[in-house]
């Protein structure tokens, strides 16, 4: 395995960071920060409509959605400068990483131009509605249904853990159109504007973050929704879920990756048994990287491997706690202090790294439950990499 970058992919890394380097906003100009996952203050909607229109947003896509059809190994350079730098190309980055591309995958042209385009150019924002509160991680045991009358679609139920959904325009929306169908066969996609008559939105704090209220629960009661909002063909909502969680944790193990890596750099170790906490963190990133060096090979090579994606999103959002949870056992008393700047941050970052060691501690179990939890991600390594039956 060689694990060094081609000559054009360092070149085009190059480029990246000069891009970065002209056009970052200032400090100054960075002054407000977004209230959620969903809003946007006026001069990050203009710092992504840039990399919107100089094709740096999402690198992958052909210029009209973003991008400038870089390679696979480019679009990971592309999120590892981010990563490496701490800044967010989105503050809305579930409509741009797994919305707007989930529509790029599965919409149609109508769909792309009027809802995916108008969300990577940061004029509207979007959330995700999939979790519900009996059905979390099993997406299959949702219960919100749509019934079909005449050219609209009349939903009711609810969702729960739906990030930004109060400050999002649309949400693209997990339904139940067959009840009689098997669990995964039934399912639909719908992409429902939240100004829709019978859409309650009620955001709730997290423990983590009391003032900061990003979950929130989403009611439907008779709410109707145009037939052309379906995404993708009917009852057939597993596909483009499947598809919008391959993003969303593609994305997510190198952001763990990288968040281990903080961790780890922060990590002073004192005692003898610290200093052994510390080698085999350092080992288990090691382990990481190579492993998702492995995955990206094979994904530049154009190979399918959606359960390595499942073993990446254990060991990363697992590993990224193992070495919080040992940073601040190391760090004693002093790791309770909340108001304690553990790390340097961009003032283009999220801010969950940087209020001490037991908020970035209590923040990773988020990790391991967002886009599937790690029992999830054990049962499909179980039965499609190890071969063992259900049962």
């Amino acid at each position: 395995m060689r694990l060094t970058f081609d000559t054009d992919v360092e070149t085009f890394r190059a480029e990246f960071a000069a891009f970065l380097e002209a056009n970052l906003p200032t400090e100054a100009e960075a002054a407000e920060r977004p209230r959620s996952s969903a809003h946007i203050p006026a001069w990050a909607r203009r710092w992504q409509r840039l990399q919107f229109d100089q094709g740096w947003l999402l690198p992958g896509n052909p210029p009209e959605f973003g991008g400038r059809r870089a390679s696979v190994i480019q679009q990971y350079v592309h999120l590892e400068e981010l990563s490496r730098r701490r800044i967010c190309h989105s503050y809305n980055p579930q409509g741009v990483g797994i919305i707007a591309a989930s529509l790029l995958s599965f919409g149609t042209d109508e769909q792309k131009h009027r809802w995916a385009v108008p969300v990577l150019r940061a004029e509207i924002t979007a959330a995700l509605g999939m979790s519900e509160p009996g059905a979390g991680s099993d997406l299959a045991s949702l219960r919100t249904r749509a019934e079909r009358d005449g050219d609209h679609f009349v939903v009711n139920g609810q969702k729960v853990w739906t990030s930004g959904a109060h400050d999002a325009d649309v949400l693209l929306t997990f339904v139940r159109t067959d009840p009689d169908a098997p669990k995964h066969k039934g399912i639909s996609v719908l992409l429902i504007p939240t100004d829709t008559p019978g859409v309650t939105r009620r955001p709730f704090a997290s423990y983590t973050a009391a003032d900061d209220k990003d979950f929130n629960e989403v009611f439907f009661e008779d709410v109707r929704v145009p037939a052309g909002h379906l995404v993708g063909p009917l009852n057939q909502g597993w596909r483009v879920a499947s598809g919008s969680l391959g993003h969303e944790r593609t994305l997510m193990w190198l952001g763990e990756a990288e968040r281990m890596a903080r961790a780890v750099g922060d990590f002073r170790p004192a005692t003898p048994l610290q200093k052994d906490w510390y080698a085999t963190l350092v080992m288990d990133l090691q382990a990481l990287r190579l492993l998702g060096s492995a995955a990206l090979a094979r994904a530049a090579r154009g190979e399918q491997d959606v359960p390595a994606l499942s073993v990446l999103k254990v060991l990363g959002s697992e590993g990224s706690q193992r070495a919080l949870e040992r940073a601040l056992e190391a760090a004693g008393p002093d790791g309770l202090d909340m108001s304690a700047t553990t790390a340097p941050y961009h003032h283009m970052g999220f801010d969950d790294d940087c209020r001490g060691w037991f908020n970035r501690y209590a923040r990773s179990f988020g990790g391991t439950i967002a886009g599937g939890t790690s029992e999830i991600q054990r049962g499909i390594i179980a039965e499609r990499v190890l071969g063992l039956p259900r049962r």
